[in-house]
């Protein structure tokens, strides 16, 4: 198969394929509420909107998470809204009541702003709330006292399905694949933000709707360029169709994250290293059936081949260079600097800075050599294995975008891990 095909069916893999069973579980849901606030016997579909990434078509396989919001009438909020004070959470509790009538062996509870219903295969986190002339819903937010607040799914929902088809059906797939590198790198990035961010870089580039699956490595390319030079100050940015305020969370570390994932995806030349690249942003399912052509190509590890992968800590490692006669210095603030470039024959001792993984843990690093040069000299690497002590040092040989990975493991799931790029010239 080419990468255009990999590429088509890795988009088909990760798709999600539950949503009929979704729209049954919502059916019965507003089967109940229809009956108890309309009147209305059996009425499967009025009043209820399916939301979040399922609503607008960017969730991926195996999600577990379903939002959904019912319309109450306008009298349901005249009678909370008159309580002096927790008229929003006496909503939710009265909600969630009538809901325990249908499920009463699930667990069923309010939080915050939703009622959450657990059932076995995926969440469903249903808003309570009440649709406005102008087509947002005011919903009760049970924190700080209780107020009522305001949300514009549904504009959402047609700001991207109208990207959608003027990207010729490119731009689903994109915030799909994004979801995917999440999960693979750990990036803290919700999937409102995920889907504004693709819809603004699409927006930015109208050569995007006239390409294909044969062009999607480029696009991946310039998306992940796109991320990383986004100011990690920002605030928030506002969301597609609605304009609702999405708030930068952690410090925007996704960005760093992309930033690795830019250089890796950039610096690799040829077909051996694209296919690499793409295993370590979306995982080794990505193009199952390709088989490299160099040996040493074919020995790569990927930590989700190894081990399960959930990953919930955080980690950070750093690289300090050192060469006899030479200054000290650390490699993160070096690869600030545009297109910098490490020298050969030097000292690299990476080490764990920061790690929030209750112990014990076992640590596991990769050592990656990307190149033409790496090929020639048969010298790619690519094993993951265990180091306990914390640090690994290496030395810079030969010209090429290298990388070093680290992985925290505890009970047999990879639980945390970081990245550092190390690119190497020979002058």
């Amino acid at each position: 198969m080419s990468l255009m095909d990999d590429f088509k069916k890795f988009c088909e893999e990760i798709s999600l394929s539950n949503y009929s069973d979704m729209q049954t579980s919502v059916g019965e849901i507003a089967k109940k509420l229809n009956k108890r606030y309309y009147e209305a016997d059996s009425d499967s579909e009025s009043h209820i909107y399916i939301v979040g990434s399922v609503g607008r078509k960017t969730a991926i396989n195996k999600t577990s998470d379903l939002d959904v919001i019912f319309d109450l009438p306008n009298d349901v909020f005249t009678r909370f809204n008159s309580y002096a004070d927790h008229g929003q959470s006496k909503l939710l509790q009265e909600v969630k009541d009538v809901l325990k009538e249908r499920y009463p062996r699930t667990d069923i509870r309010g939080d915050g702003q939703v009622v959450v219903i657990d059932f076995s295969s995926y969440t469903v986190e249903l808003v309570p709330s009440f649709k406005q002339t102008d087509g947002r819903f005011k919903y009760p937010d049970t924190n700080e006292g209780g107020s009522w607040k305001f949300t514009d799914p549904l504009a959402e929902q047609r700001e991207a399905k109208n990207t959608e088809v003027k990207s010729f059906y490119n731009f689903f797939n994109f915030c799909k694949m994004v979801r995917i590198w999440k999960k693979c790198s750990g990036a803290v990035m919700g999937g409102l933000l995920i889907d504004t961010l693709c819809y603004q870089c699409f927006g930015d580039n109208d050569n995007y709707f006239l390409k294909g699956y044969s062009d999607y490595y480029e696009i991946l390319v310039e998306l992940f360029k796109y991320f990383k030079e986004l100011n990690k100050d920002q605030v928030y940015w506002n969301a597609l169709g609605s304009n609702q305020q999405v708030v930068n969370q952690d410090g925007g570390s996704f960005i760093d994250c992309a930033k690795d994932t830019y250089d890796i995806l950039n610096e690799a030349e040829s077909e051996d290293d694209k296919y690499s690249a793409l295993k370590n942003v979306f995982g080794s399912t990505f193009a199952t059936d390709y088989i490299p052509k160099s040996d040493s190509a074919r020995q790569e590890e990927f930590i989700d081949q190894k081990f399960a992968v959930d990953l919930k800590f955080k980690l950070k490692i750093d690289c300090t260079v050192s060469q006899k006669g030479f200054r000290t210095f650390n490699l993160r603030e070096a690869l600030r600097q545009p297109y910098y470039k490490l020298k050969h024959d030097k000292t690299l001792t990476f080490t764990i800075t920061s790690c929030d993984v209750p112990i014990p843990y076992n640590i596991y690093w990769k050592i990656r050599n990307v190149g033409d040069e790496a090929s020639r000299r048969e010298m790619i690497r690519g094993k993951i294995f265990r180091n306990n002590t914390g640090t690994q040092v290496e030395h810079s040989i030969f010209k090429g975008p290298h990388y070093v990975e680290c992985y925290i493991v505890k009970n047999d799931i990879c639980v945390a891990r970081d990245r550092i790029n190390v690119p190497i010239d020979l002058y």
